[in-house]
């Protein structure tokens, strides 16, 4: 540990998430105050679950509502500000778009424009994800690549950097975006993620579900080191080149959906069991991988273990954790 953190005042949208709860426990574990924004309290979640509601100032309110926002960076003199608040979930999108464009896009002019009129604010990172790249036929991807997405989720974070990018243009806010492959990891509460539903169901001897056909390539990234990496984009926006780009993290390693379902099974010593393909996805791209080339250059990012490694680790979680589901 660098000290960097310490005695740092951050703002943590999203707090309650899997990502979100990970990020806010190495802040406070780092010597920062944390000033967690919640909307809803989800008990089974690392920061209810665990003494982070305890540890952090909790903010209640909703990412559109600027008036909370700004009054949560006064009046706590934020000076960094970790921008995770968004509905995360790709067939909650399709199934209802409105309320995903209106957490994810206006929820992110929101949050900077607070920032941009807040003097205290030293630096902002954006999360957002591989998905708002759209559909490329060159892989990986590179942070020069056009935003396109198509399907509603997609669409969202494709506005959303391009709302971050025109703030630090614009406004010289200093702002950086992170692009990310697919989370796993101990804390992930959604079952119908593949690393979540293949690891319950390893532990009760069930046949995993896959939705999808199987065949759809992702780069799955261990939530740890992606907390490394936005801490590492957030300590560097001082640096010439890093406010206004964007960054991705990936690694390296893509996977389909089967691949990572049995070597999931793998890791929970169940491999007998054999995933049952039930081809009902779709509004989804077929392949999605990041170059994380300039992560490395720039930050000197990279991820602490490979895939299996990973997915043992992410297991015995669950394992340890059956009773919250």
């Amino acid at each position: 540990m660098s000290g960097f953190w310490r005695g740092k005042t951050c703002l943590v949208t999203g707090a309650t998430g899997f990502l979100g709860g990970s990020l806010v426990a190495e802040l406070l574990d780092q010597g920062a105050q944390v000033v967690a924004l919640v909307r809803d309290m989800v008990p089974q979640s690392r920061f209810a679950a665990t003494d982070l509601a305890k540890r952090a100032k909790i903010v209640r309110g909703a990412l559109e509502d600027y008036a909370v926002i700004e009054r949560a960076l006064n009046e706590y003199a934020v000076d960094t500000v970790f921008h995770l608040g968004a509905q995360a979930i790709v067939g909650v999108a399709n199934r209802n778009p409105l309320s995903t464009f209106e957490a994810n896009i206006k929820g992110t002019w929101v949050l900077l424009e607070a920032c941009r009129r807040v003097a205290t604010i030293e630096r902002v990172v954006v999360a957002s994800s591989d998905k708002a790249y759209g559909d490329h036929a060159a892989l990986p991807y590179h942070e020069d690549f056009p935003l396109q997405g198509r399907h509603p989720y997609d669409v969202s974070k494709s506005c959303a950097d391009l709302i971050a990018l025109s703030y630090a243009k614009t406004y010289s806010l200093p702002v950086a975006i992170t692009r990310c492959g697919n989370l796993f990891g101990p804390g992930d509460l959604n079952i119908n993620r593949i690393v979540p539903g293949t690891c319950l169901a390893a532990i009760d001897g069930a046949r995993p579900v896959i939705r999808s056909d199987g065949s759809p390539v992702r780069d799955y990234v261990y939530v740890e080191d992606i907390v490394e990496g936005y801490l590492r984009v957030a300590e560097h926006l001082g640096d010439e080149g890093v406010v206004g780009r964007a960054f991705n993290f990936g690694t390296g390693e893509p996977v389909s959906v089967l691949d990572l379902t049995r070597r999931t099974l793998a890791a929970a010593g169940r491999a007998d069991l054999e995933p049952e393909v039930r081809n009902h996805a779709h509004g989804e791209i077929q392949a999605q991988y990041l170059s994380s080339a300039l992560a490395a250059e720039k930050l000197g990012w990279r991820p602490g273990a490979g895939l299996d490694q990973r997915l043992s680790q992410t297991f015995l979680w669950y394992r340890e954790h059956r009773h919250f589901f």
